[in-house]
């Protein structure tokens, strides 16, 4: 297959889940691309195409992480691509991570997507389905109550006051659309700067006020999903707990938490039994789940990470079984061609 994976910049992506995609890729002999994106490229008179970059056969790495350093490189070759000769088009840039001086970049990975699904290409997760999820923290106030803390969104202070009190004056603050703990603020009684703190995260946009869960304490789990179900390989699972470094309460890997292995608990899987129908009807191929106990604290449908963490704790390399789904959905879509949606057949197993 021919498949390109869309990232924020070629030239920064880290040695993460995407890489480790693209090698298991590559390993079988598929044509890999990757791509930034700004660099689409499109005129009415012109297919729309892709500036791509590539490594030339014959450059086989043991590891992602060597893999990746010859395709940034100078080893790795630019080709300007016709999307609609690609098989899949692999949306994996996080908007959240784009910088004020790249607010074009937010949202151009969907946008293009949807037009490259148009044209018939495989399109992952599918792009309507990210344009509806775009600001996944808002996507997840969609998922049934029971299953997650109290939360409002807002910009009104006292409205954020008045959850503080209710809620025995603890509570997380984050912004709306926002990852890696930025921006994330553990609020107790003892908080002197609580009126700051809602105008500097008000003047970013919409405010989460969220209960605080005290079991998070010991660290969240992230679940990773595939086409709805947990993975699983070799009797384990994709499921990694993160615990937040001393004097830190957020749990992101990028905030210096330890990656630990977890046990998969009969909570997690009652979470996924009750988000994965909607999950799939909604086209969510590649899902990462955040849970605390018994609780969903947070949803990842755009750039999903964590299957790089899983392999550097001694768990199986969970790679293979992305690309065993997608070449299954392509043989699919030989079959059924213009029968079965892109959305259909992204969460198809």
């Amino acid at each position: 297959m021919k498949i390109c994976f869309v990232v924020n910049n070629v030239h920064t992506e880290g040695a993460g889940t995407t890489v480790y995609i693209m090698h298991e890729a590559v390993k079988r002999k598929h044509e890999v691309f990757l791509m930034g994106v700004g660099d689409f490229s499109f005129t009415q008179t012109d297919a729309l195409s892709i500036n791509s970059t590539y490594l030339l056969e014959g450059h086989l790495t043991d590891t992602p992480e060597e893999y990746l350093e010859l395709l940034q490189g100078g080893k790795g070759k630019k080709e300007k691509i016709i999307a609609k000769d690609l098989d899949v088009l692999f949306i994996r840039n996080n908007p959240t991570e784009e910088g004020s001086d790249r607010q074009w970049a937010e949202q151009a990975g969907v946008a293009f997507g949807r037009m490259v699904q148009q044209e018939g290409v495989l399109v992952l997760n599918d792009a309507y389905a990210l344009s509806h999820a775009f600001i996944d923290k808002l996507y997840f106030e969609e998922l049934p109550q029971h299953i997650k803390p109290a939360s409002l969104i807002t910009r009104d202070k006292d409205e954020i006051l008045a959850f503080f009190k209710k809620h025995k004056k603890n509570m997380i603050l984050k912004p709306l659309e926002g990852s890696g703990g930025r921006g994330v603020y553990l609020i107790d009684k003892n908080e002197k700067n609580l009126n700051q703190i809602i105008e500097n995260l008000s003047a970013q946009g919409y405010i989460i006020a969220q209960e605080y869960l005290p079991a998070a304490k010991k660290g969240d789990v992230r679940v990773l999903l595939l086409n709805g179900q947990i993975m699983e390989k070799e009797g384990k699972y994709g499921v990694i707990k993160r615990v937040a470094g001393k004097g830190e309460f957020r749990s992101n890997i990028s905030q210096g938490a330890k990656p630990e292995e977890s046990p998969l608990t009969e909570a997690m899987k009652d979470i996924v039994e009750i988000i994965a129908p909607k999950l799939i009807r909604d086209g969510l191929f590649f899902v990462g789940l955040d849970v605390v106990k018994d609780k969903l604290i947070e949803i990842n449908v755009l750039s999903p990470g964590g299957l790089d963490g899983l392999y550097k704790i001694g768990l199986p390399n969970f790679s293979d079984l992305v690309i065993n789904s997608i070449e299954k959905k392509l043989e699919y879509k030989k079959y059924y061609k213009s029968k079965i949606s892109n959305r259909e057949l992204a969460a198809m197993v």
